[in-house]
């Protein structure tokens, strides 16, 4: 009996100390939408926005974003698209640099949580270890648009997140 819960518990710290990382880098979050995004098909990652309070999503107001990861992407891919993306929605930054720092090959099951700092900050944190702040002017409009932006590769994902 021990042993099982010992597993259940070992289990579960993952997802306490994701949820602590929110939680202590943006005071009042809660969760408002989640949403699985898919290519051709395939299940890459489930997302879950966390808003102050929960509400709607304000852009002028600091917010979170964790993706649980379904399947293995290495950094060079998780750079690649990000910047692929980020030219798609609103044009090339200079960034690659800082995404290489704050990117990090991932494993099905791994969470990236990205919290707004103002406009021109994102915190990082990789399985509630911090990875980076990316810093830019307006990245956090250009980065969270990806999948919260009017422009993003699927409109029924982002509504889902968004919680609409």
């Amino acid at each position: 009996m021990l042993r099982i819960i010992c597993l259940c518990v070992a289990m579960l710290a993952p997802l306490c100390v994701q949820a602590s990382t929110i939680a202590s880098n943006l005071p009042g979050a809660e969760l408002r939408g989640e949403a699985v995004f898919r290519l051709f098909g395939f299940p890459i990652y489930r997302a879950r926005l966390y808003t102050q309070t929960g509400e709607p999503l304000n852009w002028d107001r600091d917010f979170a974003l964790e993706l649980t990861y379904l399947r293995a992407l290495s950094r060079a891919d998780l750079t690649k698209y990000t910047l692929r993306e980020l030219e798609r929605t609103g044009g090339a930054l200079p960034v690659r640099r800082q995404l290489d720092r704050c990117f990090a090959d991932v494993q099905k099951g791994d969470r990236f949580a990205a919290v707004s700092q103002g406009q021109d900050r994102i915190g990082f944190w990789l399985n509630g270890r911090r990875t980076c702040t990316l810093q830019h002017p307006r990245i956090k409009s250009r980065f969270m648009a990806i999948f919260l932006g009017d422009d993003t590769r699927s409109r029924s994902f982002t509504r889902k997140l968004r919680g609409e």
